[in-house]
């Protein structure tokens, strides 16, 4: 099979697309023929070997932990059912995904409904299970004006996807023309380019939640637009580069000072909420109930597997729209 390989850290032309044997499932696994893969800014990090990023993984590698497709073989020990069914899965902390086939854990499998495509799928069961456990602190509704950062982004997309269902004015923040466009069209009420000086003065006020994994000088204007009995959450810091420093959270006496709540909620708090890492399915469950339902129609930007590279540069840039998959 083809596959794509990380032979030492650095820069994204160090992904290269070579052939490779193919994956044996052992008990309790199965093979998978996979028909999209999902790519994520937690790769690239592991890609670079950043010392402020993710623990780096062993190399040489095979990135990606997001792959939907059809089972092709089986395990010892798993059902025979299991032999030719859509499937989406999340491969937790073990690499593969981005090849040809790829080999899981039975227990990690999702089957898709009817008329689910396997890119939409892999767009949402990590992408959307983060953006499940967000929601796991507020339930916006009418009445609630939703600030999202980074809108047009994987999980960015998503919650205004579910804020605007929820039947909130919905105001998307994200970088550029063709951005704001797509956040209107997932349905956003308004679109403001936060790349354009003042660009805060566009926002109409009085913003009850802001949600933003950006941190940074523009995380922290977001912050400021909130309402007194606002919540702000935080779920990440891409625009400094994995330092967790660059998160925009208020400190606890700027909080009283202000009347709002201001808060990380990524990794342990998420993770607490629904009784521990191990129980994250749970959120991978919620997230593909609100695809299968329609609320998530995830926007995917789609490169072919071989292209992988091109697709950690363009993530990187900033210049991709939605969820990055990659696609055999």
């Amino acid at each position: 099979m083809h596959a794509v390989r990380l032979h030492a850290f650095g820069p994204a032309e160090n992904l290269t697309y070579e052939r490779v044997p193919d994956p044996a499932p052992g008990p309790g696994q199965v093979l998978v023929d996979v028909a999209a893969a999902g790519v994520h800014l937690v790769d690239t990090a592991l890609r670079s070997g950043r010392k402020s990023g993710p623990t780096p993984t062993e190399l040489p590698t095979i990135p990606g932990r997001e792959v939907a497709g059809r089972v092709a073989a089986l395990g010892e020990g798993v059902g025979p059912e299991w032999l030719g069914r859509r499937v989406v899965a999340h491969l937790g902390m073990v690499p593969g995904g981005y090849a040809e086939r790829a080999v899981t854990g039975v227990e990690r499998l999702h089957v898709l409904p009817e008329g689910v495509a396997e890119p939409q799928a892999v767009a949402v069961i990590g992408t959307g299970r983060t953006a499940m456990g967000i929601l796991q602190f507020i339930e916006p509704g009418p009445g609630d004006t939703v600030l999202v950062l980074a809108a047009a982004g994987g999980v960015g997309s998503l919650l205004v996807q579910y804020a605007q269902r929820a039947g909130a004015r919905v105001i998307g923040a994200a970088g550029g023309p063709d951005k704001t466009a797509a956040v209107l069209r997932l349905g956003a009420d308004v679109a403001v380019d936060y790349r354009e000086r003042g660009w805060t003065r566009r926002v109409p006020g009085p913003v009850t939640h802001v949600l933003e994994g950006v941190g940074g000088d523009i995380g922290r204007a977001a912050v400021d637009l909130l309402a007194p009995g606002g919540t702000h959450l935080s779920y990440g810091y891409a625009a400094t580069g994995f330092d967790p420093s660059g998160q925009a959270v208020l400190d606890e006496d700027e909080q009283r000072r202000r009347g709002v709540v201001s808060r990380s909620v990524l990794g342990k708090p998420m993770f607490d909420r629904i009784g521990g890492m191990e129980n994250l399915r749970v959120l991978e469950e919620r997230a593909m109930a609100r695809l299968a339902d329609g609320t998530f129609d995830p926007l995917v930007h789609a490169f072919p597997l071989a292209e992988a590279a091109k697709a950690h540069r363009a993530l990187e840039e900033r210049a991709t729209t939605g969820k990055v998959v990659l696609v055999p």
